[in-house]
């Protein structure tokens, strides 16, 4: 008879939830397939080593998990560093921060949040492209350095001067980190998914690939059709109003 108890259910437990998570990973990074290649691999090797005792299938299984298990960290290094960012900023430390925040951190949060919805706004009637990247657990300064750092206030203005057409900075992206534009003219991973509607541009591809890849929120002004645009975890959303952006913005970085 089987021995099957509680400590049988939590590792059970523990194994969905992390089957999970690599899932939801795979899925916004666009690797779905791969996610179902390895467990697949996965479930040939439990049988054959475990469940028929193959020695031979199974030792050559067990050197390809081994060399496979490293190839894979190579990989996939950039979606496993924000795995680990996700779960350790989590349940209590969220909570635990919040006990500590004031009204006013609030009220300037929503001022930053505002000055970037006007922007977009002003932008969008004049067709002026534009992508705005929010840091938020994930830090961004591996492509705050592929542009002009320049550590300024959050305001209407610049923001417009730096997309303005003619200015050299326009055709990258703002990286805006807290409480200051960090960086703007920043070059960001392009996303390679094919489901992306062909009259989408090279703006909107690296704002999602962007989202693929961190926990970011970026928000695209179309320079074609003026049409703002947010993509966020792995997904992107199309013809976002002035109160849709602030409902996004505000809901995105309060947590």
């Amino acid at each position: 008879m089987v021995d099957f108890g509680i400590k049988d259910i939590i590792d059970i437990l523990i194994v969905a939830l992390l089957l999970f998570y690599l899932y939801r990973m795979m899925k916004n990074s666009g690797t779905l397939s791969l996610f179902y290649g390895v467990l697949a691999f996965i479930v040939i090797w439990v049988v054959a080593s475990e469940i028929f005792d193959m020695r031979l299938t199974g030792t050559i299984l067990d050197k390809f998990m081994s060399i496979g298990l490293i190839v894979l960290v190579i990989l996939f290094q950039d979606q496993i560093k924000r795995f680990l960012i996700d779960i350790g900023s989590q349940g209590r430390f969220r909570n635990f921060k919040r006990l500590f925040r004031h009204d006013k951190d609030d009220e300037a949060e929503h001022a930053r949040v505002m000055a970037v919805v006007y922007a977009c706004m002003s932008m969008s009637k004049s067709k002026t492209g534009a992508l705005i990247v929010f840091q938020r657990k994930m830090p961004l300064a591996d492509y705050e350095k592929t542009g002009d750092e320049i550590d300024a206030d959050v305001n209407v203005r610049l923001i417009e001067n730096i997309f303005f057409k003619n200015s050299p900075l326009h055709d990258g992206a703002m990286i805006i980190a807290g409480k200051r534009i960090a960086a703007v003219g920043c070059i960001l991973p392009v996303s390679h998914d094919m489901n992306i509607p062909k009259n989408l541009g090279l703006r909107h591809r690296a704002a999602l690939g962007m989202s693929q890849q961190t926990d970011a929120v970026c928000v695209i002004v179309s320079e074609e059709t003026g049409n703002i645009s947010v993509a966020k975890d792995g997904a992107i959303t199309v013809k976002v109003s002035a109160i849709d952006l602030e409902h996004i913005l505000s809901s995105s970085l309060s947590h």
